[in-house]
C-alpha cells in the first residue's frame, strides 16, 4: 500500500472551473501511473480552497498561488505549486520532492 493511499487531494485555479478540472485529470493521471488511490479529489476555486484547504493532505495549484495557502501548510497540509499545472512529469517530480511517493 502507498503512503499516500486514501489521502485527499485538493486542486485549486482562479475560478474553480477548466483549469482545476484539467488539473484534477493530470493528478488522476499520476495517482493511477503511481499506484496511489485516493479518498478524495476535489477541484474548486482559489476563494473556496484557501478556507478548505486544511482538511486536505495535499494542494496542488498554480505556482503564484502557493503562498495563499500558507496557513493550511502551517497545520500540515502539503502545497504544490506548478509551473505547468497540466504536466504529469511535473506534478509527479513535485510530489516525489515533497517526499509523498515511494
Amino acid at each position: 500500500m502507498a503512503k499516500m493511499d486514501n489521502k485527499s487531494f485538493m486542486v485549486c485555479c482562479a475560478n474553480g472551473a477548466g483549469s482545476s478540472l484539467m488539473m484534477k485529470m493530470t493528478l488522476q493521471k499520476v495517482l493511477k501511473k503511481v499506484g496511489i488511490t485516493p479518498s478524495k479529489i476535489h477541484h474548486c476555486a482559489l476563494s473556496e480552497g484557501k478556507s478548505a484547504a486544511s482538511q486536505y493532505d495535499v494542494v496542488f495549484c498554480a505556482r503564484n498561488f502557493a503562498n495563499m495557502f500558507a496557513d493550511a501548510k502551517k497545520k500540515g497540509t502539503h502545497v504544490l505549486g506548478l509551473r505547468n499545472i497540466m504536466s504529469v512529469d511535473e506534478m509527479e517530480k513535485a510530489m516525489r520532492e515533497e517526499g509523498l511517493l515511494d
